[in-house]
């Protein structure tokens, strides 16, 4: 008996494995870089930094290139151009209207493109508490700088756990009601197609971020986050790889977006919050 307990006493302690996207410290790696740009992205990133900095001037604190095109898996004419500016005051509705006048002319000047998307916040905002396992994740881990002062320098390391989850994804209950709505004013094909789009990866990104701390990593790879979903919800398996498939290639379908807000979403909400519990509520 006493060499049993010494035995395991010497037992090296069996940790969970990590998985791709941590670094030696556990903590998610940034992902993409100005490096792994493909090269017929190049010159619509070069477009859309002179556009930035001349409509905001003085007022852009930082800007950030996400998404396919940093990481270097954008598709010439199928993808689109992700970008987040910080400015140094908190944006205006002026400030979104000149940014998505920018975007549409980027859109429409360069085939390479499907599409130009800016999201606009303040510098405070990003840096708020309220804000570091979300926002704040998001620039640190999932944004490439593009221009001006990095905030990942004053944003803290993160792990893949429960309190992550909860912050970025926690938030379905009160995103069904409006999806539902845009589903009602979707009646054009083209307008399905880029619903279709938006709800298949927000889906399968929660429902990797569902079971991320168990998962025990990061990936941006739709595939690989169905994957991951599928070992631990496999009766709900076959939905999220099918939402995966439709994040690349949607279609205009009516039905898979009812299942959406009718069944696979509901589901995931209630799931997400027995596990994880409820995003921390933003002001209006």
């Amino acid at each position: 008996m006493t060499e049993t307990v010494h035995r395991a006493a010497r037992a090296p302690r069996q940790s969970r494995p990590s998985r791709p996207g941590l670094d030696a410290q556990g903590c998610i790696e940034r992902e993409g870089s100005l490096g792994r740009i493909p090269r017929p992205f190049r010159p619509v990133v070069v477009a859309a930094r002179d556009g930035l900095l001349d409509l905001f001037g003085n007022r852009l604190h930082s800007a950030y290139l996400y998404g396919s095109v940093p990481r270097g898996t954008a598709r010439v004419g199928r993808s689109d151009l992700d970008l987040l500016v910080a400015l140094r005051d908190e944006p205006a509705d002026a400030d979104r209207d000149a940014a998505r006048a920018l975007d549409e002319a980027l859109d429409k000047r360069f085939e390479q493109v499907d599409g130009v998307g800016t999201l606009l916040h303040g510098r405070a905002r990003l840096l708020s508490d309220l804000e570091t396992y979300d926002l704040g994740w998001f620039v640190a881990c999932l944004c490439t700088p593009l221009l001006g002062e990095d905030l990942a320098e004053y944003l803290p390391r993160y792990r893949p756990d429960s309190r992550l989850a909860r912050e970025t994804n926690g938030d379905l209950a009160l995103l069904l009601p409006r999806w539902r709505d845009r589903v009602a004013e979707a009646r054009t094909p083209e307008a399905r197609r880029r619903l279709v789009r938006y709800t298949s990866r927000h889906l399968v990104r929660t429902g990797f971020t569902l079971v991320m701390p168990r998962w025990n990593g990061w990936t941006s790879d739709l595939h690989e986050m169905a994957e991951a979903f599928a070992a631990h919800y496999p009766e709900r398996a076959d939905r999220l790889r099918a939402a995966a498939v439709l994040g690349h290639e949607p279609t205009d379908d009516p039905a898979v977006l009812g299942s959406y807000v009718d069944d696979l979403g509901p589901w995931l909400e209630a799931e997400y919050t027995r596990v994880h519990g409820t995003k921390e509520p933003r002001p209006a």
